[in-house]
C-alpha cells in the first residue's frame, strides 16, 4: 500500500496536479468512478452479474483501478491509512453483526440487538 501510495504521489507531481487534489475533489472524483463501476451491471440480474462476458470483466477490472487510486489518493490527503481504517471497520462490523445472529440474514445492524 505504501508504495502505489508514493507511485501515486508521484504520478500527480509529475503533473502538477497536487493543486486539484483536496479531499473534496478526490471524493468527488471517488463518487465518479464508483458510478463508473456500476453502470456496466446496473440492468444485470443477480445471476447475470455472477456470469460477466471477459469484456465486462475487464472493463470491471479497470474501474476498480480507479476506485483504488482514488480512494488511496484521499486517504493520504487525508491522513488515513486505509488498512487501519479497514481493519478497524472490520472489527466494528463483527460486533454490530454476529455471526450466530446475522448468518443468511441482510437485515441492518440493529435488527441483532
Amino acid at each position: 500500500m505504501e508504495e502505489l501510495r508514493e507511485r501515486l504521489r508521484a504520478f500527480a507531481a509529475e503533473r502538477d496536479w497536487e493543486q486539484y487534489h483536496s479531499p473534496k475533489n478526490l471524493a468527488m472524483a471517488l463518487s465518479v468512478e464508483v458510478a463508473e463501476l456500476m453502470e456496466p451491471l446496473q440492468w444485470l440480474t443477480e445471476e447475470q452479474s455472477r456470469a460477466l462476458s471477459p469484456e465486462t470483466r475487464l472493463a470491471l477490472a479497470e474501474e476498480v483501478g480507479d476506485v483504488l487510486l482514488y480512494l488511496v489518493q484521499l486517504a493520504d490527503a487525508l491522513g488515513i491509512d486505509p488498512l487501519a481504517a479497514a481493519r478497524a471497520k472490520l472489527a466494528a462490523n463483527a460486533a454490530k453483526y454476529p455471526a450466530d445472529r446475522a448468518r443468511g440474514r441482510a437485515d441492518k445492524y440493529t435488527a441483532y440487538r
